[in-house]
């Protein structure tokens, strides 16, 4: 059995845009028949450009081998353009299909992923959900109401939810690492206060920053929090100098968490191995795919930290991360997305249940993409899967980040 065809398929979500602009999903066939299905987390670049890379990714290093052979694949990927580095392009292109390859594996011996990447350790998976405007919310006003993110967080909790994640600190923007701003720094003080009131002990509170800001202004907003004792400070500081995040990780009382922007198992161990990050949060799309990402969960056993499987895509991406979570020992949290569109687009094949996920039974991924849905949703914009903005922190007015909602362009 060989891989032989090769198809991309990018759809947008519907408005407001929950998983960002567009999602991209490759569907691989071997020569026999058998079809997987993956998606690239893959940002750097447009669609219409990374089409490009993933085809020459296929044909160059997996067209015409067998879809066993992850390891080799992934070696000719990782270094055979005297590279042998980390690359979020090309490793974006192959996690996607490397995931096609496993789902695909796994059609082919009639069993579920997990159950060949060393069998199921947990019988269900811990969710947490980012917090989203309810429908009677309006949605600039909830970025930067405390008010309505605890009501939101009182919402998840009441559908099982034991961690919620939120970012009310902003902006979101090109130029590096930041002192957040004195309001900042008391608005998320407040989010945190009042999500706290709202839901008590009964969740874990989850900060995120998107890297914003720079070592010392991390520090200082993450010592305002440590009173309402967040789970995680998540990507306190951008991911290009991954040496800072121990500083970060000294002076906070706070579990660091990271790995969305990250790849391969060697990015990682860098923050592993100066005590940097204690919850890697890889994004199975984009850090080199389930292998590489099973790799990781090994190493991290070695320095007792947690896996929490990052999400801002679609549901191919999830339910890749879902298997890898059923597989791993030191499983901390996945992240899920619940819209119509996710349901819909695997026919609510993997769904949460209570604030848990079953990991699923039917062979391979153990969903089937509904091809048709995701046509009828094509992307027509020209912007990035996330963008950040030009501008600089303002100082003078409030600052926000609209939930990674972006608009249509």
């Amino acid at each position: 059995m060989k891989l032989k065809d090769l198809e991309i398929i990018v759809t947008a979500p519907p408005a407001p845009g929950w998983g960002g602009r567009y999602w991209i999903f490759v569907k691989v066939t071997t020569d026999n028949g058998i079809s997987g299905i993956g998606e690239c987390y893959a940002s750097s670049v447009g669609p219409d450009a990374m089409k490009a890379v993933i085809t020459d990714v296929f044909e160059r290093h997996m067209q015409g081998e067998s879809p066993e052979n992850i390891e080799l694949m992934f070696r000719r990927a990782y270094s055979s353009g005297f590279t042998q580095r980390p690359d979020l392009t090309v490793m974006g292109a192959f996690s996607g299909l490397e995931i096609a390859c496993w789902d695909i594996l796994g059609k082919m011996r009639e069993r579920p992923v997990w159950a060949l990447l060393g069998g199921k350790m947990n019988e269900r998976v811990r969710a947490y959900t980012y917090l989203y405007p309810l429908p009677h919310h309006d949605m600039m006003e909830f970025w930067t109401s405390p008010d309505l993110a605890a009501e939101s967080a009182l919402d998840a909790v009441g559908r099982g939810y034991t961690a919620v994640k939120f970012d009310p600190a902003g902006p979101y923007t090109i130029r590096g690492g930041h002192h957040p701003a004195m309001g900042d720094i008391s608005l998320s003080v407040a989010f945190c206060k009042a999500i706290r009131e709202a839901v008590g002990d009964r969740a874990d509170l989850l900060f995120g920053t998107h890297g914003q800001f720079n070592t010392a202004g991390a520090i200082r907003l993450g010592q305002a929090l440590e009173p309402y004792a967040p789970l995680w400070f998540e990507e306190p500081i951008p991911p290009d100098n991954l040496l800072e995040f121990a500083r970060v990780a000294e002076a906070v009382r706070i579990p660091v968490a990271t790995g969305e922007r990250m790849t391969t198992k060697a990015e990682f161990a860098t923050v592993l191995r100066t005590g940097g990050a204690s919850i890697l949060q890889p994004a199975l799309g984009r850090a080199g795919g389930i292998w590489e990402m099973k790799k990781l969960a090994a190493i991290a056993e070695v320095f007792n930290a947690q896996m929490a499987p990052h999400l801002y895509a679609g549901p191919v991406e999830w339910a890749a991360n879902i298997h890898l979570c059923a597989s791993i020992p030191n499983l901390l949290l996945a992240e899920t997305i619940e819209t119509e569109f996710h349901r819909d687009l695997i026919e609510n094949a993997i769904s949460v249940e209570d604030g848990f996920i079953t990991p699923p039974e039917a062979p391979g991924l153990g969903i089937e993409l509904n091809e048709v849905l995701a046509a009828a949703n094509p992307f027509d914009g020209d912007g990035l899967h996330l963008q950040m903005q030009e501008e600089p922190c303002d100082y003078v007015n409030q600052n926000s980040f609209l939930g990674g909602a972006p608009p249509k362009s």
